[in-house]
């Protein structure tokens, strides 16, 4: 038996189908034979999201990927039986699987060029099409509603070749459900076709998507979307500006249904006229792109009371506090990548004044400020979002930035509170290379004979050793630690005690061994420190000889406190502590306090 309508039509008719031949007969398509009645006409406009709803894949919009897959798919015969097709909203899901549906069921189908005005892609475009079943996942989500399902599919198709199964939402079908569909889904008839779309594919069960051929559509494209609702501007016969196409395109966030549903907004706000910028930005809440660059630029510039006046002025001509912070989020993230890519496009500037204003503002900022002021504004978005009063939140947001704006880098002020200076130290513009251990090192570390590397000198800026001048000379490797661990480098401290082990010292000179875990540039990091502290003469050599060098500090300190400990024991006092409460043990030793009473000549704890 064939698939033609032709042939379905026979067949069903012996199992009591009703047929054409009939005149009182309702068609298979959907409807009577005659024209249905024109709609009143308070209910004959249509809005632009479904009037231009794509009925081709020719006239799908950013998803090329997409259209080529399936149009070699079709072009070779290679038509999978189960589709998902996942992205955000309004992308074309629904309208890419009613297209497919058209492909499967068009009168010289399968095929992707159909004509769409044939009358089974028509009735799929109407949804009156008997054998293009669209169910809505998130009303029938239980397992009954998926058994109807099943109990169908083994009938044949009644006008179409194919019977298709369009679920909308399928992510909201329940667990009994999605198990109960899996068997069918596998093996399905040959004459039965499932396209599944979901807004949320992460929740669809890894079983069903091993057994769909899964299609992620794309967000359009900003560029793409303009030129689409420019197009729809233009067969409509409406006059928009580029402004106002910007801000609704951005305002769209990637969606076509989004960006035809504001634009038929902003066409009735404009009584049909021209859709100007301003019209849209009041329709939106959106601040004038000027007063953004003018807030953020006070902001930046510590000015609390002209801070609030534009906030103010932004709120009473209609800007949601949520918007405005979401603005001045956006426009930090450009302005730091113009740091970075000077010729950035894809920002707030709506012209050119405002581009080059914006890289005049990227140039006299440094990263440390934005990066500080897009994560204060990043966490206050949160606080206005949650605020019983929003605009009252976002003028303690914009306080706060301000306030932040007159204190210094976090890295100057550990400075200045590591070296009590009052005056923020010199930074290199970049930072010094590792150090350039050589081939000797290496030769010894695969097992050549024992070299002693030089750690070459590195500059060091002439105001520092004056600013940290003071520190005493260390006599000793352990006063050498000690040093650091004052100075606050305890990373540093922490290598020295634990990944190192000291060939030679003297007041000016100190050799190392490092281990596996100490980093490279531990002896150029160490050798600048202690330049710094304690002067320019100071030399750090790294050793290679496996053999040289006594125990890490961390291992001699373990050792002699376990010397302690073991001496403590053999103390009379102690020893009759230890037999009279068997199992006790020294967990630490302490030094008695001048207040605390002593009855021994040691100090016991």
């Amino acid at each position: 038996m064939t698939d033609r309508p032709e042939d379905l039509t026979e067949h069903d008719a012996g199992a009591g189908s009703p047929t054409t031949d009939d005149p009182d007969q309702v068609s298979f398509l959907g409807g009577a034979d005659e024209a249905p009645a024109p709609a009143p006409a308070g209910d004959g406009y249509r809005v632009l999201a479904r009037k231009y709803r794509p009925q081709t894949f020719g006239e799908l919009v950013g998803q090329e990927a997409l259209v080529r897959t399936l149009t070699n798919a079709f072009a070779t015969g290679r038509i999978a039986h189960a589709f998902i097709l996942t992205g955000v909203r309004g992308v074309g899901k629904t309208t890419t699987a009613r297209i497919v549906a058209k492909c499967l069921n068009a009168a010289n189908g399968p095929t992707v060029d159909f004509d769409p005005a044939d009358e089974q892609c028509v009735a799929i475009a109407e949804d009156r099409h008997v054998d293009v079943i669209e169910i809505d996942a998130a009303s029938h989500t239980g397992v009954d509603n998926i058994r109807e399902i099943l109990d169908s599919v083994r009938y044949r198709p009644v006008v179409g070749r194919y019977k298709v199964y369009i679920v909308d939402e399928v992510h909201m079908l329940s667990r009994s459900a999605f198990n109960a569909l899996l068997k069918t889904l596998e093996e399905p008839p040959e004459h039965v076709k499932f396209i599944f779309a979901t807004t949320e594919v992460r929740k669809v069960p890894v079983t069903v998507l091993s057994r769909c051929q899964r299609f992620d559509l794309r967000r359009l494209e900003p560029e793409a979307l303009r030129a689409h609702l420019s197009d729809v501007a233009q067969q409509e016969g409406i006059a928009l500006d580029d402004g106002a196409l910007r801000l609704i395109a951005r305002a769209a966030d990637g969606s076509a249904r989004d960006g035809l549903s504001l634009l038929d907004q902003a066409i009735a706000l404009a009584s049909g006229g021209a859709v100007e910028e301003a019209q849209v930005r009041a329709m939106l809440g959106l601040a004038d792109a000027g007063q953004a660059f003018d807030l953020f630029d006070a902001l930046m510039r510590g000015e609390p009371r002209a801070a609030l006046d534009l906030l103010r002025a932004m709120y009473d001509y209609g800007a949601d506090p949520v918007v405005v912070l979401q603005d001045l989020l956006e426009l930090t993230h450009w302005l730091t990548r113009l740091k970075f890519v000077p010729d950035a496009t894809d920002g707030p500037a709506a012209s050119a004044a405002e581009a080059a204003r914006g890289q005049e503002m990227a140039e006299k900022l440094g990263v440390p400020a934005l990066t500080r002021a897009w994560q204060m504004l990043l966490k206050g978005l949160t606080e206005v979002q949650g605020a019983p009063s929003p605009i009252h939140a976002a003028e303690m947001v914009l306080i706060r930035l301000c306030h932040a704006a007159e204190l210094p880098p976090p890295a100057d002020l550990v400075r200045q509170l590591r070296d009590g200076t009052t005056a923020p130290a010199p930074q290199p513009a970049v930072p010094p290379p590792a150090p350039d251990l050589g081939p000797p090192a290496a030769q010894a570390m695969d097992g050549g004979a024992p070299v002693t590397s030089h750690v070459a000198p590195q500059p060091v800026p002439a105001q520092e050793p004056q600013a940290l001048a003071g520190a005493a000379e260390p006599q000793s490797f352990r006063a050498l630690v000690a040093l650091f661990e004052e100075r606050r480098e305890l990373g540093l401290a922490n290598h020295l005690r634990h990944n190192v082990h000291l060939v030679a010292f003297e007041p000016g000179r100190l050799e190392l061994r490092l281990t596996a875990p100490a980093p490279r540039d531990l002896p150029n990091q160490v050798l600048e420190r202690l330049r710094a502290w304690c002067g320019a003469h100071w030399q750090v050599l790294v050793s290679s000889d496996p053999e040289v060098g006594e125990a890490a500090l961390a291992q001699q300190e373990c050792a002699e406190e376990a010397a302690h400990h073991a001496a403590l024991r053999e103390h009379p006092l102690i020893r009759e502590i230890m037999d009279t409460f068997p199992g006790t043990t020294i967990e630490a030793v302490r030094p008695l306090t001048p207040t605390e009473p002593a009855d021994d000549e040691e100090d016991l704890a």
